[in-house]
């Protein structure tokens, strides 16, 4: 039995998830009337949020092979159910943050190019780098990981954007990076468990230390890049950070797994 003592403690973890399920996917939840902090305290629950849109991911690639497609296609198919259900909001702040780190002069220069939701060459350059290779790692793999890989991998490079949160500052006194708030440090530990958890109870040992080393260093590159070129992070960099993270991890699983 749940004491009374639980009951606010699960009532503010099912409000985190409905919040950070608010912000991540275009899933019509409201968030919890009683859930009033800011986004960052609820950071923890990306972690748990794609494990979601990653299992949405995999139940499309198992019906799209069931239905005799081959893995290319299918993976096509999977890819792009994770893009309607979160809404292409890693994309675009991918898309956004290369247009700013490619085609500023300047640090002013940088941020007012990610402002504008126009994209330019190097935006597109990347988000089709970033799908076609996230298909290509996806249809690499033996069909029957796929789910899990999707599921481990949509953890982990969440709960790596919850590190940019935690460790760097914005760049901007305005934004989604300045209003979400810094999520301490011990809900940046918290995602990371859910998603390392998940890569070794559904794929194992290996294949999760290497998610954990390969997605932790690609993630330490990007966070020094944004250091460099806009002094913190922005809701686009930290967009940006998630696409980074699930490409590095499923390169891992391709490499350890193909």
């Amino acid at each position: 039995m749940t004491s009374d003592w639980d009951r606010p403690k699960m009532a503010k973890w099912l409000a985190d998830l409905r919040l950070a399920a608010v912000f991540l996917t275009r899933l019509p939840i409201r968030p919890a009337r009683e859930r009033a902090g800011p986004l960052g305290e609820a950071a923890w629950a990306f972690a748990a949020i794609g494990i979601g849109v990653g299992l949405a991911g995999g139940i499309v690639f198992a019906i799209a092979i069931w239905l005799g497609l081959p893995a290319l296609p299918a993976a096509v198919l999977a890819v792009g159910c994770q893009v309607v259900l979160t809404g292409a909001l890693h994309e675009d702040g991918l898309a956004d943050t290369a247009d700013g780190f490619g085609g500023g002069a300047d640090r002013e220069a940088k941020l007012r190019i990610m402002r504008d939701s126009r994209s330019g060459a190097f935006g597109v350059v990347a988000m089709v780098l970033s799908l076609a290779g996230r298909v290509a790692a996806i249809a690499s793999l033996e069909p029957g990981l796929v789910a899990a890989a999707l599921v481990a991998t949509g953890a982990l490079s969440r709960a790596g954007t919850v590190w940019l949160m935690a460790l760097m500052p914005p760049a901007r006194a305005d934004g989604l990076g300045a209003s979400a708030g810094r999520p301490g440090l011990e809900h940046a530990w918290t995602a990371t468990g859910i998603g390392a958890l998940a890569g070794l109870l559904l794929l194992g040992f290996g294949p999760a230390v290497a998610m954990l080393a390969v997605g932790g260093i690609a993630l330490a590159l990007f966070g020094q890049l944004a250091k460099r070129q806009v002094g913190g992070q922005t809701g686009d960099v930290l967009g940006a950070s998630q696409q980074v993270g699930e490409l590095a991890c499923l390169f891992a699983l391709a490499a350890v797994l193909a």
